[in-house]
Formats: structure tokens, sequence, C-alpha cells
């Protein structure tokens, strides 16, 4: 099987020095972030990969959050590639208000859901910054 794309169809990357740019973001997984009254809760996109593989650490005021692929995982001659199972690494700070002692994870249909839960009472501060 042949698989065929032009240059004007793989867009302004292609061929250039931001195309490794463009690689490693496929390289990466998608997190989205939402608030509820009691935590965040945050939803990395990594379909295809193993539970046991991911890793979770807090260190100091960051949540780490990676994925190693076992040894000996399989890489295929691909004829197209849009997203990778390969590993990756994302780093998030936590403000005052998450309770880092208690953040728990679960890995289902090749979402990690991670519930960062917030102490009551500590709310981070907001202000407006107004635009001279």
């Amino acid at each position: 099987m042949n698989y065929h794309q032009s240059w004007a169809a793989k867009g302004q990357h292609y061929g250039s020095r931001n195309r490794h740019l463009l690689i490693r973001s496929m390289e990466r997984a998608a997190v989205n972030i939402y608030k509820t009254d009691s935590s965040y809760e945050m939803l990395v996109f990594a379909p295809g990969r193993i539970r046991e593989h991911f890793h979770l650490e807090v260190k100091g005021n960051e949540l780490v959050v990676s994925y190693t692929p076992p040894d000996g995982f399989p890489r295929p001659d691909w004829v197209r590639r849009e997203y990778s199972r390969g590993g990756f690494e994302r780093s998030f700070t936590l403000n005052e208000s998450i309770d880092a002692a208690n953040i728990v994870a679960k890995y289902v249909d090749g979402v990690l859901q991670v519930t960062l839960p917030l102490i009551a009472g500590r709310e981070a501060t907001q202000h407006i910054i107004p635009v001279s």
C-alpha cells in the first residue's frame, strides 16, 4: 500500500526548520483541564498506552505526568502517522489551593484522568490587571 500527499497538503512546516516542532507535538499527549466545585480534573488523551507505564510525581509545586513505552514496543514502518503511542512528559504548576497529597489518577478508554482536589478555603487569589 502506498500513500501520497502533496507538498501543499503537508503544510508550511513540512521540510522547514519548524518540522521538528510539528513532530514533537505529535509525540505529546493532549491535555484538557476543567474545574469542579471540589477539584481540577485533568484529562490526558493517550490512547493505545499501557496503564502500568504511566508515571505521576509531584516535585515541589509541579505535577509531572509521563509515559515510557515498554522495551520492545513495536515500531511499524508507518504509511501515515497522526499521533504517537510513544513516550511523553508533561509538567504542570500546582498552586497552593491543590491538595497534592491526595491527587488520584485512573486510565480508562485511552484517557488518563487525574483528579487534583482543592483545599477548602484556599482558592487561588485572582486580580485584574488593567492594560494601558
